[in-house]
């Protein structure tokens, strides 16, 4: 909620506290007042029937929907670091991939808009804030966005547990570039994987073999992020 009103991207029109609220509900209402968004108290009741979500955590927002971007913007910007998710469904999945995404300097996700997760109030909320400032574009493919992503010059990099070479062997990560995660239990799709410029892998150390397509875009992101700053 903190970053719903600090990035100011989306207009707020109300937020409602919880009546016994604590003294970082108090701090939010009274940023919200400052920042001249009308604060109502409620009782928790009256709060949980207002959420959308399980456990609003004693505050709720009605704002504006959050304004998609289009994939040619993401793919024409500057040092293009995309996420592009290949059929993820699980809300906790997209939420924890797009605050990954963010806090290693991604510039934008690609979803598709079909047979995967949406943009809804629990993904906002898996995501802590980070879906305020990371532009999402929607796709009706993810291989067609692959195919887009090659014309303008934006290397696509496949994950996938028998990748060619490692994350952090990727000769290209200094460049624009997309990271591809397939979805859960399946992985990439066979035409993304055979589309992708590259396929990487995460090294495995342990005698887990696999891990789920969260904790692999969180590895994988902070890895490119670390191999770009290492390269400037």
């Amino acid at each position: 909620m903190s970053e719903l009103l600090a990035a100011g991207r989306r207009r707020v029109r109300t937020v409602w506290v919880a009546a016994a609220r604590s003294a970082d509900l108090t701090e939010l209402a009274d940023d919200a007042t400052r920042r001249g968004v009308p604060v109502q108290r409620v009782t928790r009741e009256e709060l949980d029937d207002l959420a959308t979500t399980e456990v609003p955590q004693g505050v709720v927002a009605d704002a504006d929907p959050i304004e998609p971007t289009s994939v040619d913007a993401l793919l024409a910007a500057p040092g293009a670091f995309l996420v592009a998710l290949d059929g993820v469904t699980d809300p906790q999945n997209l939420g924890a991939i797009v605050r990954a995404a963010e806090t290693a300097g991604a510039t934008g996700v690609v979803l598709p808009r079909h047979r995967a997760a949406r943009i809804t109030p629990a993904v906002t909320k898996a995501a802590a804030g980070a879906i305020e400032y990371l532009p999402i574009a929607t796709a009706a493919g993810i291989p067609a966005v692959i195919i887009q992503a090659g014309r303008a010059d934006v290397w696509t990099i496949g994950l996938d547990a028998d990748g060619d070479v490692t994350i952090d062997e990727l000769a290209v990560a200094d460049r624009p570039l997309m990271l591809v995660f397939g979805a859960e239990g399946r992985g990439l799709s066979r035409l993304a994987r055979e589309r992708c410029d590259v396929v990487a892998r995460i090294p495995m150390h342990g005698h887990v073999a696999s891990l789920n397509v969260g904790a692999a875009a969180a590895i994988a992101c902070a890895t490119v992020a670390r191999l770009r700053t290492a390269s400037l």
